[in-house]
This record gives structure tokens, C-alpha cells and sequence, in this order.
């Protein structure tokens, strides 16, 4: 492929002995944890998650926050995107089917409630990290696509099972 050297970098070069998509990973996770923890905007969000008609009637721009947070998640997925297109030294529209099971299923099993209002990046990072060693493990011990595929939504399954349990017990405890 023509892909110019500095494109490739962020798929498949380093700095030093760290890749740099850990790199990114890295720095991403802390600007997100700061604006999640330390910012208004970030503290709407959470907000908005675990109540939007509450967080409206707490005088919170609901429009605006849900907008912001629409721009970021296309932002996050042009980086993996990018990433990916380095990677692999090409750019294939079918790539990353799939991804966003595995995305969902790192949200739920970091501890980020499926009702909205609870998690952290920590968390999720965490869930994203199982769900990559339980990918790789998979391809390793020669399991089909296919089968990988029914794994992982059983996985979805089961860490919205807990989150189910886990919220009737929140509610029971009220």
C-alpha cells in the first residue's frame, strides 16, 4: 500500500520499546478520566446516563452534553480506525465488524452499568484487556470464527445477567 510512513506509525510503529497504540490507549484513558472526574462536562455526562429527565429538570444542557459526547465517540472510533488502517498497512471497509460487540462487552464486564450513570475508564479498560486476552486465547487454541463469535455474546450475556442482578439488589437496598 501508499500509506505515508507517518500513518503507519500509529498502527504499527513505537517509541522506544512501547507501541504506539499503547501509547494512545494510555493517553486517552487519562484525558478521559480527568474530564470524566474532574470537569463539569464530564460529571453531566454521568448525570445524563443515570437520569436524563433529571439531569433536565437539574438544569443540565442535555442536548449539548449528549452532542459533545457523540462528537468524542466519533472521534474515539476515527482513532481506532486510523490505528487499525496503520496496522494492517491498508484501508479495509470491513475491518472492524464485530468490534462493537467486543467494545460493549469490555463496557458491561468493566463495571459500567447497561441502565446508564455508572462505570469508569479504568473499568473499561480492564474489560477491554479480558476481552482481548479471551479473543486471542480463542485464536489460539484454533477455535472457529464463528464459535468466537458465540463466545463473546455469551460473555455480553452473562455480564448483563450480573448487571441485571446486581441493579435489583441496588433497588432492593433503597
Amino acid at each position: 500500500s501508499e500509506l505515508p510512513a507517518g500513518f503507519r506509525f500509529w498502527g504499527a510503529g513505537s517509541l522506544g520499546w512501547i507501541p504506539a497504540p499503547v501509547i494512545l490507549v494510555v493517553l486517552f484513558c487519562v484525558l478521559f478520566h480527568v474530564f470524566l472526574t474532574r470537569t463539569t462536562a464530564g460529571r453531566d455526562v454521568y448525570a445524563i446516563g443515570g437520569n436524563k429527565q433529571a439531569a433536565l429538570l437539574s438544569g443540565v444542557p442535555v442536548d449539548a452534553r449528549l452532542i459533545l459526547v457523540y462528537a468524542l465517540s466519533g472521534l474515539m472510533a476515527a482513532t481506532g480506525a486510523i490505528v487499525l488502517a496503520g496496522r494492517m498497512n491498508s484501508g479495509f471497509p470491513l475491518a472492524g465488524v464485530g468490534a462493537e460487540l467486543d467494545s460493549i462487552a469490555a463496557v458491561i464486564i468493566g463495571g459500567a452499568s447497561f441502565f446508564g450513570g455508572v462505570g469508569t475508564v479504568g473499568g473499561t479498560l480492564v474489560g477491554a484487556l479480558i476481552m482481548g486476552v479471551l479473543r486471542n486465547g480463542l485464536n489460539l487454541l484454533n477455535v472457529s470464527a464463528y464459535w468466537q463469535i458465540v463466545v463473546s455474546d455469551a460473555v455480553i450475556v452473562a455480564a448483563v445477567w450480573v448487571d441485571v442482578v446486581r441493579q435489583r439488589a441496588v433497588e432492593k437496598g433503597r
